[in-house]
């Protein structure tokens, strides 16, 4: 237990934090904001040409990534390694089941979900490299639901299972910090005390940070949109400034409210509010073909996988759908792997109690397996407006993503009641993606502690909604994109040394 005594006994200017990593994380932040505020229009400009760039220099590298750490962890999961339990033979789970998806769900997609849910099968739908132009709809409709499969499916999960499981293993059985860094001790002993950890666990900060402020960013928009559809609110950065103000501080009052008070009561009502929505769009929505593309869905996604997960664009050369590539796939997979830091912990943080198997599956397959299901009811409600001729929401997407969610309600009865749902399960999501992002960015900067003070909660919270505000002020959504895909790059490395280090460990644990 020693190393957690060390840990806790971190102080910093009569605060408990780990000061290189707090104020280095801050310092880089700052720099950030100020410059995005200080250059102003052309950073715009900046921020679409960087985010290309990278995309195309190195979208391979995140796409044989993924791929790989999904291999690793059906490897944990079936693996001679997966009885091991998360805190030993006798730890016994902090939460429910129930609770426990709940709380998986809301931290790893959320926002980002519901935003996208309609807009991204409408933009394939209409364009995307693997459609020619002789195609005919119903191409269009399943080559558009498998490449959303893609970006949602179990790429995603493996991601945040690795990191997840990981860090839970070290925590909880190996009894060291919550943080990136401990995974890195069978590498570097007590080193991880030292400068290199405290690298390890700065990058992982600012991914977390970064990562979060694309969803808090998406979900201000969201919510704004579904303001100016009911309520004829002004659609602006000023509004979405606003309503990021006005999140930031109910998430601060969840996080103050603790883990099992505050963010697990509030994960449990989204689920409520998300399955009562899903429902209601499954009855009033095309319901039997719902249930017959979602099976089809399926297959062609599992059909197709391989060639899916690792198409990387290269025997078209440098052309339209190269922009293509990086404003998706490459996208979503850097933000991915920007959010692995957050969503691992807070995972890690949740799970004591769970063998290896338990956690790697649970991880993997119920929450694709909500997505995938989510994802065909709304964008394949979508997809049945446009196949019967009906390009509004098209329409819509075109104008203004953040509004196709309700513009697809319009299209079925009870609109106003619906999109009223809508908004607030958009706004508690984005509150429980903002409190849980704090308690995972206040747990790395403290040196690992499961409970730091309240003033800190508050601080990286409001650090957090900052972000997120300049941003969408500097440069909206591409910002927000590149943004994911910079802090993504040296988490990746990181990440890779991680499963080495990880493996290693059980290897010996196993001989305990």
């Amino acid at each position: 237990m020693s190393e957690i005594i060390r840990s806790d006994k971190k102080t910093f200017l009569g605060i408990k934090a780990n000061g290189p990593v707090f104020i280095t994380s801050l310092l880089i932040i700052a720099v950030l904001v100020s410059t995005t505020l200080i250059v102003g229009k052309p950073m715009e400009q900046w921020f679409a040409n960087t985010q290309n760039y990278v995309a195309n220099k190195v979208g391979w590298f995140f796409i044989l990534l993924v791929n790989a750490l999904l291999v690793f962890a059906i490897y944990l999961g079936f693996g001679r390694y997966a009885k091991i339990k998360i805190g030993g033979k006798d730890a016994k789970p902090e939460f429910s089941r129930m609770g426990w998806f709940a709380m998986l769900f809301s931290a790893g997609m959320g926002i980002g979900l519901l935003f996208w849910s309609v807009a991204e099968p409408i933009f394939h739908f209409n364009s995307n490299p693997f459609l020619g132009s002789s195609d005919d709809a119903v191409l269009a409709a399943r080559s558009s639901m498998g490449i959303t499969f893609l970006h949602w499916g179990v790429h995603a999960w493996a991601l945040y299972a690795i990191v997840g499981v990981a860090l839970a293993f070290f925590t909880f059985n190996k009894k060291l910090p919550l943080t990136i860094r401990s995974i890195f001790y069978p590498l570097l002993g007590d080193k991880i005390y030292g400068p290199i950890g405290d690298i390890i666990d700065i990058i992982s900060v600012i991914a977390t940070i970064f990562g979060l402020a694309t969803s808090l960013g998406l979900g201000a928009q969201q919510i704004n949109g579904g303001l100016e559809y009911l309520f004829q609110v002004a659609n602006s950065n000023m509004v979405q400034v606003i309503i990021i103000v006005a999140i930031t501080v109910l998430a601060t009052i969840s996080l103050i409210l603790g883990l099992d008070k505050g963010i697990r009561m509030l994960s449990e009502w989204n689920m409520r509010f998300a399955i009562f929505l899903l429902v209601f769009m499954l009855i009033v929505g095309p319901s039997l073909f719902i249930f017959k593309s979602f099976i089809q869905n399926i297959g062609h996604y599992l059909g197709n996988f391989f060639e899916l997960s690792f198409w990387t664009n290269s025997y078209n050369g440098v052309n339209e759908s190269k922009n293509w590539q990086s404003s998706w796939t490459v996208f979503y997979w850097a933000w991915w792997i920007s959010w692995s830091p957050f969503v691992g912990i807070f995972i890690a943080r949740i799970s004591k109690g769970r063998t290896i198997r338990e956690f790697i599956f649970g991880v993997l397959l119920v929450p694709t397996l909500l997505t995938m299901l989510w994802l065909t009811v709304f964008g394949g409600s979508a997809i049945y407006q446009e196949l019967m001729g009906n390009n509004v929401i098209t329409k819509a997407v075109n104008s203004n993503v953040a509004t196709a969610i309700y513009h697809l309600l319009e299209q079925y009865p009870l609109t106003t009641f619906s999109s009223v749902i809508t908004v607030v399960l958009v706004a508690s999501f984005f509150i429980t993606s903002s409190d849980s992002g704090s308690f995972v960015v206040d747990t790395l900067t403290s040196g690992g502690r499961h409970n730091a003070p309240k003033g800190q909660k508050i601080f990286w919270a409001s650090m957090e909604g900052l972000l997120a505000a300049v941003l969408l002020i500097g440069g909206g959504l591409t910002a927000l994109q590149t943004a994911s895909i910079l802090t993504a790059i040296p988490f990746a490395i990181i990440l890779i040394i991680m499963c080495y280090s990880f493996y290693k460990s059980l290897s010996e644990y196993e001989e305990e």
